[in-house]
């Protein structure tokens, strides 16, 4: 036997690895019918991963401080071998985080898949979702380019619209009247430590009930039936179901293959997509440049904002609207899932997307 397979089987018999492995991946059963959508969740745990890894090795260059931090990213950009990869892969896997985010979210609402038993599930993932987008902000400004600069101004004026306390969340924000060295501490602070460190506890509880309660089967086709509600505990059967490893295992690594690939397209050929000129320019705080706006996940809001006569309306309805999500699960109590059964949910659904879409294309380009 060779001295590997000898430290194998001696790790084996102290953790059980093989058992482990055989229990969870070969033993381990899914849906028959489940599709390329279920794949996003192992999509945005490669994504963070990568957002984990190459955030730590710009940290090693990044110099937080107002002085200098354009200078630590241009340093990183020019000088330091691969950095201008490394930056580019970051800054624009946030975009295609948020993008696969949306997607999942969307997929779990049209298929139903928040509903009892997985009502908690549910919540979770809604607070990665805003834990994600919290970070995505965070570190937009450290860069400290005229682009992050500008950007973290409008959106940090967002919140003053909220009544009694909006001024106050806006100083809370910034650390200060305006936006300097205080916001920067703080939102790199949050960036690098509070928001990862809520994130990873969320996403530990969130993938330990996907493991725990099961996933959803998809409730599309003529043998699918609605599941009634469980009245006790049971741990999770599909009778006739693949194995995830290697059956989905390949569904899983195509679907990541793809957003990596579209990732690695905008990072070589298109980056201008997400960071324009302007985010290449240092930071002027007398010198407001034409056109800023947040980024693309916040446009819809910020336009809201925009068309109401009355700012505080608009936050008070994007509050409800949030809340209403985070609350849907304890809502919608009906067995069936089928969307072809759900006609209205259907068509709120398909009426609320493409009010998203054309209030962020009309925030785009306004």
């Amino acid at each position: 036997m060779s001295c590997r397979g000898k430290v194998m089987d001696y790790l084996d018999v102290r953790f059980g690895f093989r058992d482990l492995l055989h229990h969870n991946f070969t033993e381990y059963l899914l849906p028959r019918t489940i599709n390329a959508w279920y794949a996003l969740g192992a999509v945005l745990l490669v994504l963070f991963a990568i957002q984990f890894i190459s955030g730590i090795l710009l940290l090693v260059y990044y110099i937080p401080d107002t002085e200098h931090a354009f200078e630590s990213v241009q340093t990183i950009m020019n000088d330091v071998p691969f950095g201008w990869l490394i930056r580019y892969v970051h800054a624009i896997g946030a975009n295609v985080i948020v993008l696969a985010l949306l997607l999942h979210l969307l997929s779990v609402l049209f298929m139903s898949a928040y509903k009892d038993p997985r009502e908690i599930t549910w919540v979770f993932g809604f607070l990665i979702f805003l834990t994600s987008l919290g970070m995505s902000f965070t570190g937009y400004l450290l860069p400290w380019s005229q682009l992050s600069y500008w950007a973290t101004v409008v959106g940090t004026n967002m919140p003053e619209a909220v009544p009694v306390i909006g001024e106050e969340l806006v100083l809370f924000l910034r650390g200060g009247p305006s936006v300097g060295q205080q916001t920067l501490s703080r939102f790199f602070a949050l960036h690098v430590m509070g928001f990862p460190f809520i994130f990873g506890l969320l996403l530990f509880v969130h993938l330990f009930l996907v493991r725990r309660i099961g996933v959803s089967i998809p409730p599309f086709g003529p043998t699918y039936r609605p599941e009634p509600p469980p009245k006790e505990f049971r741990h999770p059967e599909y009778p006739g179901g693949i194995p995830f490893f290697p059956n989905y295992v390949t569904k899983d690594l195509a679907m990541i293959y793809l957003f990596l690939t579209l990732l690695m397209a905008v990072v070589f050929f298109a980056p201008w997509i997400f960071l324009p000129a302007q985010a290449f320019e240092p930071a002027d705080p007398f010198t407001t440049p034409a056109g800023i706006k947040p980024e693309w996940y916040f446009l819809a809001p910020y336009q809201i904002l925009r068309i109401f006569p009355n700012k505080t309306a608009g936050i008070l309805v994007q509050l409800a609207f949030l809340l209403f999500l985070f609350v849907l699960p304890f809502i919608d109590r009906s067995m069936e899932r089928r969307p072809a059964r759900r006609p209205v949910f259907v068509s709120v659904f398909i009426i609320t997307l493409l009010i998203f879409i054309g209030l962020t294309v009309w925030g785009s380009v306004s």
